[in-house]
């Protein structure tokens, strides 16, 4: 499916958030680092956990929304909220004023923010595209987001130790434009049930019941917490890897020609492995998401599951920059391989009046992944034996989706 041929709510987004995603991965990346040296890792660890509780809240009670009030109101509203969060997060970190524990608030409060956006933007896809073209579609909005991770880490490598201030007031800004963007020019899509009115507190409670509905779908339920394990591995990414690679990747050389040579350390050697990542992405989301199509999704699963296991634990026994680069290769490949599968399995799951919440639901494999990931920061092994913990997670969670694909095989038969 042509861009050119996506309804204009989907193409206004594709430009607006990515917009908004060159200044948040310019930031992004370096917040562990930066938590880190303010409050240690141990505490930081801690900290992440606790703005991650906060984020799986909004998460459920976002898709909850998403279904009710619809998909452009919640979009609005949380976009108002990124903005006014990075616009403080500017203010606690200027010339004139210094606040880690407001920062740490105003992070927190990005994250609430984007975890109430996600379930109703996912819902929109899943409202205006037929199922054939969902994954494709998820696939260009992936890539468009990694060109971003490509682009932000390197300029973010140069401007953040040194500009703080001014990029968290870009990234304020930039939320604001694209919530007034939103708000005068996206269509509602939500289905007309969707439609509703009450108090507050029976909102609540026929969310909890939905949401027990959900829990019951024990295809459903394997596929979160499968996805909950491996997200432990690939959570690490923005966590315990930016860390990881600055206490241990001193000056390295990564290419010499006569006597010019280009050497790497700390942050700047991060930046470069994450910007590979999203490079990756960005050039090979969509070939990979055609190659997947050709297999069967049970092993498409397990084996992403397993790379990902493979990659993190040989993360740990390495201090070269170059076997880095090798395994975050490698880290991507897992990553491309369910990108597109993920989203149209979820789709192919949900009721029609469900949908919101059941994207909410499955987003918990993030949300709740990412709230249980900082924990790799305060476990009290060295750093070898903390990748070999998170290898194993990741092969368990290979063995729960073997198990689920084999009970809706034998449903199916």
């Amino acid at each position: 499916m042509r861009i050119r041929d996506w309804d204009r709510n989907l193409r206004i987004r594709l430009i607006g958030e990515s917009l908004v995603g060159v200044t948040f991965w310019m930031i992004f990346p370096f917040i562990a680092i930066y938590f880190s040296e303010m409050f240690g890792k141990e505490k930081t660890g801690i900290l992440l956990v606790i703005s991650q509780l906060f984020s799986v809240i909004a998460n459920l009670l976002g898709g909850y929304l998403a279904d009710r009030f619809g998909r452009k109101k919640m979009m609005v509203f949380a976009a108002c909220g990124q903005a006014l969060a990075f616009l403080l997060f500017a203010l606690v970190n200027s010339p004139l004023f210094s606040s880690p524990l407001m920062g740490f608030i105003c992070f927190a409060l990005v994250g609430v923010c984007g975890s109430l956006y996600w379930p109703a933007s996912q819902a929109m896809v899943a409202d205006v595209v037929s199922e054939k073209d969902q994954s494709s579609v998820f696939a260009v909005f992936y890539t468009v987001n990694n060109v971003m991770v490509v682009i932000g880490p390197l300029l973010g490598g140069i401007f953040y130790p040194e500009h703080r201030f001014f990029l968290f007031l870009i990234a304020g800004t930039f939320c604001a434009i694209v919530a007034i963007v939103l708000s005068i020019y996206l269509e509602e899509t939500a289905p007309i049930w969707g439609k509703t009115t009450g108090t507050w507190y029976m909102f609540f409670v026929e969310q909890l019941n939905n949401y027990r509905l959900i829990a019951k779908d024990r295809t459903f339920l394997l596929f979160i917490v499968a996805g909950i394990l491996v997200a432990q591995t690939f959570m690490q990414l923005d966590i315990l890897i930016p860390v990881y690679v600055k206490d241990v990747v001193s000056q390295q050389t990564l290419f010499s020609i006569g006597q010019w040579s280009f050497s790497l350390s700390g942050e700047k050697a991060f930046s470069v492995l994450i910007a590979e990542n999203g490079l990756l992405v960005a050039l090979f989301t969509v070939a990979v998401t055609k190659w997947m199509e050709n297999y069967k999704e049970k092993w498409v699963f397990v084996f992403s599951s397993l790379f990902y296991g493979i990659a993190i634990f040989l993360f740990g026994q390495t201090t070269s920059l170059w076997m880095m680069i090798f395994l975050i290769a490698l880290f991507t490949l897992a990553e491309l391989m369910t990108v597109g599968l993920q989203q149209t399995f979820v789709a192919k799951l949900a009721p029609e009046h469900m949908r919101g919440q059941y994207f909410a639901a499955a987003s918990l494999r993030f949300t709740l992944g990412r709230m249980m990931a900082p924990l790799a920061l305060t476990l009290p092994f060295a750093y070898h034996w903390t990748f070999f913990i998170l290898m194993l997670l990741a092969v368990c969670s290979a063995w729960l989706y073997a198990i689920m694909f084999r009970a809706m095989e034998e449903k199916q038969a």
